[in-house]
């Protein structure tokens, strides 16, 4: 909306009434003084009429209106999470109506969710306070129960001042406010309340919000007209951050789908795992199943790109993988020959790392292939090292892949851990000191959490990974496999 526009939609038809620039309270943490207008009205000089500085004064009353609502649109513009747009809208909101407290309510009218809601100025217990009270009670419930509205034609469009807004002035002074609502609001200290809906004409009603004052109010004509503005464009935000967190909910549900929802319980060997997806989805993945005689199959990849096509190509790679080491996982190389063979027939253009172990625990003894794969890590009590694996390209890379197999053995209690290069590539270091980091993790592990591959695991990602790098958004999957040896 251009700013003659919104001063022409802002402007009531008549004799024009002065308003002075808003000076807002500064609200849980926004700094709401007016800023000055983009174009100062320059003094007037003494001949001019009453009628002419009016119309000055009321056109930088608009101008200051419209730049402070232009700079809260803009800091809520760069939210790039839900709950981040939540918050500043809340907030945001408080400014806007002159209140100090408030809840937000994320309730999408279609049932699909996200479900949520949020304080502003309120704890935790404050809000089971408010939660106990029946909904259509509030106005805050009444509004997100109501039944979703038919969308206007364009003629009778409502305009933004016109939203059903719901204004209690003097909660305590309403002979029929329900018993409950008033003990709560006593217990909590407010006194009235303003709430809007949050909809929009695609998505309809996705929430609701409430301000609530500690003595009797209600906003004026000019702030829930900047309140009504920012409403509009804060619900269009949300309703595209909504659809974004849904569409995250269903690709990470995909993925935990096509991963080991747990791990087997094989003779001679205890296992843990570990993953971690990047902001985007990643196409990384682990496995470990059984094999005929009392053998073990562990296995992590990587596929190319990211989003719903590498989680889809990830999984298929990974059941491939199975039918492939059941029937002749005594031999590496040729699971992922065969592996190699079926991804270029398939899917030309992507490619993938692949790293394949068998295992014999009752002797300890592992033959492994890797296709462009980062090498294994065997952490004991007398060593830390990596095994010397054969570089190798990816799988689709070459025309026809093959590696030799490496084959060791492990000491008992020694654990083989299996990783993906995201877990390097997180740190943000060059390779050579991010393996380096990743073995002095393995070798500081303490001898309390040695015998645990669940505590060791988590240690080396906490300390590879520490302040929280594990779960920061990143563009890098994390898969860990660790198996201890009886």
């Amino acid at each position: 909306m251009g700013v003659c526009d919104a001063i022409e939609q802002y402007a009531p038809a008549g004799k024009p009434s002065a308003m002075n620039p808003p000076h807002l309270p500064k609200v849980a943490g926004i700094d709401s003084t007016v800023p000055p207008p983009a174009h100062t009205v320059p003094p007037a000089p003494q001949a001019q009429s009453a009628p002419t500085l009016l119309i000055q004064d009321r056109l930088a009353g608009w101008i200051s209106d419209l730049t402070t609502l232009q700079e809260l649109t803009e800091r809520l513009a760069r939210t790039v999470t839900l709950d981040e747009a939540l918050h500043e809208l809340l907030r945001a909101g408080a400014a806007l109506v002159g209140a100090r407290r408030g809840l937000l309510a994320l309730e999408p009218a279609d049932r699909l969710g996200p479900d949520t809601t949020i304080g502003l100025g309120l704890t935790r217990a404050d809000l089971g306070h408010i939660e106990t009270v029946p909904r259509g009670a509030t106005a805050f419930g009444r509004l997100l129960d109501a039944p979703p509205a038919p969308p206007a034609p364009p003629a009778t469009q409502t305009e933004p001042d016109e939203l059903d807004e719901l204004v209690e002035a003097d909660l305590l002074a309403d002979s029929g406010l329900d018993p409950r609502h008033r003990e709560v609001a006593v217990r909590l200290g407010y006194a009235a309340s303003y709430a809007l809906p949050l909809s929009t004409e695609t998505a309809g009603r996705i929430g609701a919000a409430v301000w609530l004052y500690d003595e009797p109010a209600e906003p004026d004509e000019r702030r829930r007209h900047l309140i009504g503005l920012y409403a509009r464009q804060a619900a269009e935000h949300l309703a595209r951050l909504v659809e974004l967190e849904r569409a995250r909910r269903t690709e990470a549900t995909l993925r935990e789908e096509l991963l080991p929802s747990r791990l087997p319980r094989v003779a001679g060997v205890r296992l843990a795992a570990r993953h971690r997806t990047c902001a985007r989805g990643g196409g990384d993945w682990f496995d470990a199943l059984p094999l005929p005689e009392a053998a073990l199959g562990l296995a992590v990849g990587s596929v190319t790109g990211s989003g719903p096509s590498a989680v889809a190509a990830m999984g298929r790679l990974r059941a491939s993988l199975r039918a492939y080491a059941v029937m002749e996982g005594e031999d590496p190389v040729a699971v992922l020959s065969d592996l190699e063979l079926l991804l270029r027939l398939t899917e030309p253009a992507r490619s993938a790392t692949a790293l394949f172990a068998y295992c014999e625990p009752a002797q300890r003894k592992i033959i492994l292939a890797g296709a462009g794969h980062t090498p294994p890590l065997v952490i004991g009590e007398r060593r830390t090292e990596f095994v010397e694996t054969s570089l190798s390209a990816p799988l689709g890379m070459l025309a026809c892949w093959e590696a030799p197999s490496v084959e060791f053995r492990t000491e008992p209690g020694e654990t083989v851990l299996l990783y993906t290069d995201g877990l390097l590539h997180r740190t943000g270091d060059p390779m050579d000191r991010a393996f380096a980091r990743l073995h002095a993790a393995a070798a500081s592990v303490p001898k309390s959490v040695r015998d645990d591959p669940d505590a060791l695991t988590d240690h080396i990602l906490r300390t590879v990974l520490p302040d929280g790098l594990d779960q920061l958004a990143s563009d890098e999957d994390v898969v860990l496999l660790a198996a201890r040896f009886e």
